[in-house]
């Protein structure tokens, strides 16, 4: 079901970090579960476009600082990881002072104070007479989750963003299936290339480049002022957020923004983060030799866990980076910060401030990572601020890092 903005009750939207944060590390360590792109928007953007207005996020508390809670006397607090739909919109709008909805019995929303917030996070297990909610849902709940469900994503994400506009004209230069299911914002180029929206929508955002030879069969989204290279071969459903640079094969992936993958190597069913560089003619592995179902390394439970997937590839979190030729085997996860080069295949759990490959690891030194930082930054016109740095040293100091 598409979405639109509908009038709502409460005045204040905080999306809970609660049930998922930690399922969804390493993209967890350095944003709100709600900052995750999945389709075309991140699911803070989904939700402000349904209700309407901003919305803020109940984190980790080292995360707080940049992603404070706005709480106020009414206050409609919802899992993060519950993709929104109109309907669910509704019977979160129809909740009473105090009341609570689950679905699939998980909490789902409830309005609250500041203090029935705490209550309730303190004794999640604790529900008392809660409503039920019985519609279909997406639920991004693992990191896998999120090029599984990337096609419904997207296609829900091009209905609500391109529904009464029209799109701008596509170049006669191009080889168009579908064009009804294909939109261009202001400013998208896009010439000689292949637009095939038959197997799901292609959405090109503003002052995006599409450049010659680029072969697209959808769904596909590109952020804005992100650029396609010449010849790339993309499969849906992909997303590539703003602020990116992309080429070579990418299948059935995601990824989050101002990251780079600008040269020719494979990508499939992976997850790639902000800030991360894909070196020349790196590849990904997104399926085992012996066709058995992928294990990927969980934060929270500090072992491999069943994926359920038979194709699953890459895991990379913020401001990782890897070499020229660079394999990762199936199912591969890295943490944030980590620099990964050399031949051979590096092991498929790669911690965060990691240096090294397959010959081994030693700890990124956190200052060097903080150079390195400002200079991708300083490259995008941006400022790596106090805040983001001590977010960084958190993790550094915190979590488990490459030693």
């Amino acid at each position: 079901m598409g979405l639109c903005c509908i009038d709502i009750m409460a005045n204040n939207i905080i999306l809970w970090d609660g049930l998922v944060w930690e399922h969804l590390l390493p993209f967890t360590y350095t944003r709100p579960a709600a900052q995750i792109r999945i389709g075309i928007l991140t699911i803070e953007e989904k939700y402000q476009m349904l209700f309407g207005g901003e919305v803020s996020h109940s984190t980790k508390p080292y995360l707080s600082k940049k992603f404070a809670a706005n709480w106020e006397t009414d206050n409609l607090i919802i899992n993060a990881g519950i993709l929104p739909t109109e309907d669910f919109a509704m019977a979160v709008n129809s909740l009473a002072d105090g009341e609570i909805l689950i679905w699939n019995s998980v909490f789902a929303a409830g309005r609250f104070t500041q203090q029935q917030a705490e209550d309730f996070a303190a004794n999640p297990d604790k529900l008392t007479n809660p409503k039920v909610y019985e519609g279909s849902l997406i639920y991004i709940d693992r990191p896998w989750k999120i090029f599984q469900h990337n096609d419904a994503a997207l296609n829900s994400d091009f209905d609500l963003l391109t529904k009464g506009r029209t799109s701008q004209p596509i170049a006669e230069s191009n080889f168009v299936v579908n064009k009804e299911r294909i939109f261009l914002e202001e400013g998208a180029i896009v010439q000689n290339a292949s637009l095939n929206a038959s197997g799901g929508a292609i959405y090109i955002g503003k002052d995006a480049e599409v450049m010659e030879g680029s072969t697209i069969r959808g769904g596909f989204a590109l952020g804005e002022h992100s650029q396609l290279k010449l010849g790339a071969k993309i499969y849906g459903a992909t997303t590539i957020g703003p602020h990116c640079k992309v080429g070579g094969e990418v299948n059935n992936s995601v990824i989050f923004g101002f990251s780079n993958k600008a040269h020719d190597g494979f990508l499939g069913n992976a997850v790639v983060g902000e800030w991360c560089n894909i070196g020349a003619d790196s590849n990904n592995s997104n399926l085992k030799n012996n066709y058995e179902e992928v294990k990927i390394w969980s934060f929270s439970q500090n072992t491999f866990v069943k994926t359920g997937m038979q194709f699953c590839g890459l895991f990379l979190g913020d401001h990782s980076k890897c070499g020229i030729n660079t394999m990762f085997n199936t199912g591969t996860v890295v943490g944030v910060s980590s620099n990964i080069f050399g031949g051979g295949f590096p092991r498929t759990f790669i911690p965060s401030f990691a240096w090294g490959g397959a010959a081994g690891f030693t700890t990124y030194k956190i200052d060097k990572a903080f150079e390195t930082a400002e200079k991708v930054f300083q490259r995008r016109g941006l400022t790596l601020t106090e805040e983001d740095k001590d977010i960084l040293k958190y993790i550094y100091e915190n979590t488990p890092i490459a030693s």
